[in-house]
Formats: C-alpha cells, structure tokens, sequence
C-alpha cells in the first residue's frame, strides 16, 4: 500500500493547536474547519469581525512589457481597465467558455501584475497559462513565500487600524496599498477586498512574517475570532459569491453562474472563449443560476436534482445551506432558464424524497 502524500500546511499552521482547531483535509491542505464552532464564526463574522488564515491561495505574478495584452488574452474582463493599486475579479476560461477558474487581478505598476487564484487551482492555472502565454511576459508562481489573512466583519476597520499608520478609511473597495507596515510587520499589501459578503481587507505578506501577524491581530481586540473554513463557506453563500468546483465549473460559464459582469466581449482585445461567451451574452444562456428557499425539511446539497413542479429534472444544486444569518434552508440551483423567474415553484431530491422549494431573489443576504 502506498502512502498518502502529506497534506501541505499554510505558515500559520504551527498556531492552529493554540487555537483548539478543527483540522480537515481540504484539497491536499491541513485547514482548520472551524477553532470555536461555524455557527459561531459566522455570525462573529457578521457582527463584529474575524481572521481567516488563507495562505493556501495561489498567487502568480505576470510581468513585461505585454503583460496586459496576455491578460486581457486569458481573462474575460478588461484589465486595461484598473489603475496600478486597483484590483479586479475575473474569469479564465476555456475556448467553450467553460471556467478554467474565476481569481483576483491586483495591478501592482504599469505591466506588472499578481493573480490571486484558488489554490487547488493554482498548477492547473500555471499549467494553462505558460501553455497560452503571448509576448513578452514573464510568469512567476510566488505562492511558496506569499501569504494572506483576511479580516473580515463590520468593525475590521477599527482593529486593523489600530496596528497602522496606513488611512485604512481611505482605501476604496477593490483597491490596495503596498508597502503598509501592520502591527511592526513591513511590507504588507492591504487589499479592500474578501469573500464574506462583509467589509474587510486581505492582507498580502512574507511567509516568514505571517505568524506573528496572526497573533498581532487576535490580540488587538479580545471579541476578534479566528475562523475556519466552514464559515468562510457559509458567509460566502449567504452572499451568493461562486465557490470553484461549486457554481463555477470546466463545464458552467461565467455567464450560467451569474458572473456575467466579468465577461467583456466589447474589449479590444479578442479573449479564450469570447464566441461562446458573447453569444450567450447577447442571447442570454439556456442555464442559469438562481436561488431557491426550501419549504420542507432537509438541506439542500451540491448535485441533489432539481425538479419541475411537474417533476420534470430541471438542473441541480451547486451549493446549499442552513444560513445562519437568515435561519432558512437555502439552495444555489442551476437549472433550465424557463423555470428561474422569481416565485417559480419547483422540487428538490433529499434523501429520495421530493421536498417543495422556491425561486427567490440573490444574494440571500445583501450589506
């Protein structure tokens, strides 16, 4: 019998004991699944603020003088349209429009940029993007040496302010500082951004230098938690954002997922995937992804069928949830277009049994 290939471990890994951490397998990485519980995570979350540990994303740098010609090639949205220290969610997709993965573009100067991609994507995306690279680029893996903490919640900003000198106020959604010095640590990108559905920053910084930082921030006010990922998924699908492998798949377009906003056919730049892509654009998909309300019991998961009110299989669940914040039973459904008007009644399969469901308005949950 073969052994297991050991699972990767983030720099912060070596605290996660302190913390009393759950520990699971999460694509090949030891990450904590929650430290207290997910329910209590969560609405932390929600109410005042926590600190995830996602030094597991892939991060890539692409450099040279045609950098934002290759990117604007690979990527559905329009680089050419974000100012150095902005940043910008996008696609990659394959030439039939499915989604090769969806990640953050962070334009650090005039043709230099960092992709932020999800990390059981990151060789496959590095794989892809040497395969079609154009031009003069240079393309870095820096994820080994780069981590990332996310603060997120509604007082984020008033903890993390307290351990910088940096105008965190002044920083708009999607744009970054460079350089920041956060609680004696220097050289930390400070990115307005997350996946929470709430206010907060992503934090970009030496691997070398991650452990204290985490302790730093846990330590600037006793109500912050440390949170896992189980609340990271629960926060993310009360705000209808696409988890990879989920709503955004080698076989969902950005466009069936309801990401449409990052497909750019009108750029100057012609993209992998645009035909397809433009085409459902202009003619609306033959799928797309809504939101449904469960009205018997059971909760709803990714792949249980989604029925017709005549029971006729209409499409599937991608993700599906108690939400904690709303105290419901809710589902992310790609189904038939036909049937996604809101108020649509449909069915969904739980455990073999055919369980009423609702078409209903997303996000679930909107700050």
């Amino acid at each position: 019998m073969q052994d297991k290939t050991p699972l990767k471990e983030t720099a912060v890994f070596p605290l996660y004991h302190e913390y009393e951490a759950k520990v699971i397998d999460f694509g090949g990485w030891a990450l904590p699944v929650h430290f207290t519980s997910i329910l209590s995570e969560h609405h932390a979350v929600r109410n005042v603020a926590g600190l995830f540990d996602v030094s597991h994303m892939g991060e890539i740098l692409i450099e040279g003088k045609d950098a934002e010609f290759f990117l604007n090639y690979i990527l559905t949205n329009d680089v050419s349209k974000i100012e150095v220290n902005q940043a910008q969610y996008t696609a990659m997709c394959f030439e039939d429009g499915g989604t090769v993965d969806d990640l953050l573009v962070y334009k650090l100067e005039d043709q230099k940029f960092m992709l932020v991609v999800n990390a059981a994507n990151t060789e496959k995306d590095l794989d892809w993007i040497t395969k079609h690279t154009k031009g003069a680029v240079t393309v870095t893996d820096i994820s080994q040496k780069t981590a990332q903490l996310a603060i997120q919640g509604p007082r984020s900003l008033q903890i993390l302010q307290k351990l910088t000198d940096t105008d965190l106020a002044k920083i708009p959604s999607f744009h970054f500082v460079q350089g920041a010095e956060v609680a004696n640590v220097p050289d930390v990108l400070v990115s307005r951004t997350g996946y929470t559905g709430e206010d907060g920053f992503e934090l970009y910084l030496a691997n070398t230098r991650v452990k204290e930082l985490w302790q730093k921030i846990l330590a600037a006010e006793k109500e912050i938690q440390p949170c896992g990922l189980g609340a990271r998924d629960t926060l993310r699908f009360e705000a209808r954002l696409a988890l990879y492998g989920q709503e955004l798949t080698a076989n969902i377009t950005p466009i069936e997922a309801g990401i449409g906003f990052t497909v750019k056919p009108e750029k100057a730049q012609h993209f992998i995937g645009e035909t397809v892509l433009a085409k459902q654009k202009e003619n609306g998909p033959k799928r797309k992804l809504v939101g449904l309300e469960i009205l018997g019991k059971g909760i709803p998961r990714h792949e249980h069928q989604v029925f017709s009110s005549t029971e006729e299989e209409i499409g599937f669940i991608t993700s599906g949830s108690h939400s904690p914040t709303l105290k419901k039973l809710l589902g992310l459904a790609l189904i038939d277009c036909q049937y996604a008007n809101e108020g649509t009644q449909l069915k969904v399969k739980i455990r073999n049994k055919m369980i009423d469901a609702v078409v209903i308005k997303t996000p679930f949950l909107k700050r």
